[in-house]
């Protein structure tokens, strides 16, 4: 290939996911007739989405280029980064390339799926390369972030290099002993980085992340003052937390049991892998926990986030078959509510208080570390790397704008710098980049085994339903002779109290049989029009009323 073609090579970048939002991290790289993603992660819904499950990318535009997709490149195994695969495999089955434990977890989320085995995983290590098609090669750095095994990610283009960092922190002190590979990254920026794709969640906080190692000594500080069980949630995915309790609880000699569906599956992942160091006898099973002294147990749970099935949240409710609070039980809450949590767990620590447990969290102990790098962590980053252009990517629109400011202040050019949206394209060539266009993108919204069919008039639905009730008008019309055989009989649910508003439900019926008559006697025969006129009727008559806007529901029988 000639200077001049080259030059005129340009390397689209697309993210599906991941910008000013929490979740469903998914980034396609494409160039010619090839592209490689950057991780399959899934979101989980706010309150807005009512009965939905999970989130996932909308792949539309990989769907219609299926032919050039290589594979998946994941960065580590947070369900952010990993939780759409099972679904995204069955409609697209490239091969997937990940570390050792990132592996094991998707592994096990495939083998729930029932499609591991028709699923290619290629297993790496920090510093392989590989080469994919014609223009990929894909490298493997090693980083810290909340979960062992995380990685970097090097593009090696006809372009220029590409480097996507993951979720990331700079921990000197890492449980594992593996420190992030800041000598590669120096390498790297010597050669000449073109861009750079970097971790913003923690851009709007000063100065450094702590060490998971201080995390340690922090449990070991509260475990000297236990003298009934210790109840730790943490999120099931931090295996380094994980070994930090279970020292502590060794050195103390306590048993540990676990509970949560989450945390004992990949539990059972890390130690079958190794990334896990537990003497053995010290896991008991959940329903044994009474066949020990109370100062001889450490519970180790879900729902540090207060989610509403989750492990903690039922024993806080008293509903765990398992767990009840007693007096002089000692829960720790080693975990941060994630944005739109905090009223959820408060209300988790208030019900576990009022039933006598001393909770202990992230404002009375320093038992919680975040897995991301502030801001001084990434200045160092950008100074090492020296890219040419700048994409923030992991996190809130106010995260992404914070981490370009921090890169306008060490130097790098504004016009250098771009904040995307889901879909946008990002061209970049060797001397200059510019967004161009946009494509299919957004959310694909999981509810039970259903993928993608709960859209916003469903949702809309559920909504209306949930604030205003329903309200079911039954009849039964002779088609033959035009006339009312049975009702119209009134049925509502969520609307009001039937026994205390009789006269109310007299109006409704009476309107639904005038409606019903005016049209029979109009020779109107259709069930949509006679249905539609129901509704009319009967919904202005209940907003002049009470000014609510119930579903009204018209059900017609033919004899």
């Amino acid at each position: 290939m000639t200077n001049k073609i080259k030059n005129r090579s340009r390397i689209k970048v697309i993210p599906l996911g991941g910008l000013g939002e929490i979740g469903k991290n998914l980034t396609v790289f494409e160039y010619e007739d090839e592209i490689v993603i950057i991780d399959c992660g899934l979101a989980f819904p706010d309150e807005e989405l009512l009965g939905i499950d999970l989130i996932i990318p909308d792949i539309a535009y990989l769907q219609k280029n299926k032919d050039k997709v290589k594979g998946f490149f994941i960065t580590h195994g947070h369900e952010d980064h990993i939780g759409a695969l099972p679904y995204v495999l069955k409609q697209l089955n490239v091969p997937v390339y990940g570390t050792k434990l990132t592996l094991g977890l998707i592994e096990s989320k495939l083998e729930e799926h029932k499609i591991l085995n028709d699923c290619t995983l290629n297993m790496m290590k920090p510093g392989d390369i590989v080469e994919i098609g014609n223009n990929f090669k894909v490298e493997f750095i090693r980083t810290n972030h909340s979960i062992a095994d995380s990685v970097s990610i090097a593009l090696h283009t006809p372009v220029g290099i590409i480097v996507h960092t993951g979720d990331f922190k700079i921990d000197f002190t890492p449980i594992d002993g593996e420190t992030i590979d800041l000598n590669r990254y120096a390498q790297l920026g010597k050669k000449g980085v073109l861009l750079l794709m970097a971790d913003s969640t923690n851009a709007t906080r000063k100065g450094y992340t702590m060490s998971e190692r201080t995390v340690g000594e922090a449990l070991e500080n509260l475990f000297l003052k236990a003298d009934g069980r210790i109840i730790v949630a943490t999120f099931a995915s931090n295996i380094h937390r994980v070994q930090q309790i279970a020292n502590a609880s060794v050195k103390h000699n306590r048993k540990i049991a676990l509970s949560g569906r989450s945390m004992e599956k990949i539990c059972k992942v890390a130690m079958e892998l190794g990334y896990l160091s537990i003497p053995e006898g010290v896991f008991i099973e959940l329903n044994d926990i009474k066949k020990y002294a109370n100062d001889r147990i450490t519970i180790i749970t879900t729902g540090s986030q207060g989610e509403p099935m989750s492990a903690l949240t039922r024993i806080a409710l008293g509903t765990h078959k398992s767990i009840q609070i007693e007096k002089g039980d000692m829960v720790i809450i080693s975990a941060t509510p994630i944005p739109g949590n905090q009223k959820a767990v408060s209300n988790v620590i208030n019900d576990l208080t009022k039933k006598g447990a001393n909770v202990v969290y992230k404002s009375i102990e320093d038992i919680h570390v975040s897995g991301h790098a502030c801001e001084e962590e990434i200045k160092l980053v950008h100074t090492l790397l020296k890219p040419k252009f700048f994409m923030p990517v992991h996190g809130e629109y106010r995260h992404l704008k914070r981490h370009g400011e921090i890169a306008e202040s060490i130097g790098m050019d504004k016009s250098n710098i771009f904040l995307l949206e889901i879909g946008d394209v990002l061209e970049v060539s060797r001397k200059k980049a510019q967004k161009a266009g946009k494509v299919i993108a957004g959310r694909i919204l999981i509810d039970g085994s259903g993928v993608g069919d709960v859209g916003n008039v469903v949702l809309r639905d559920r909504k209306n339903l949930g604030e205003d009730g329903i309200i079911t008008v039954v009849v039964v019309i002779d088609k033959e002779s035009k006339t009312i055989i049975s009702g119209p009989d009134i049925v509502t649910r969520g609307f009001v109290y039937v026994r205390d508003s009789e006269k109310l439900i007299k109006e409704i019926r009476q309107i639904a049989t005038d409606s019903i008559e005016k049209c029979l006697g109009n020779n109107v025969m259709q069930w949509s029009e006679i249905k539609n006129s129901i509704r009319r009727e009967i919904d202005g008559f209940i907003y002049r009323k009470m000014k609510r806007k119930p579903t009204i529901l018209p059900v017609i029988t033919e004899i």
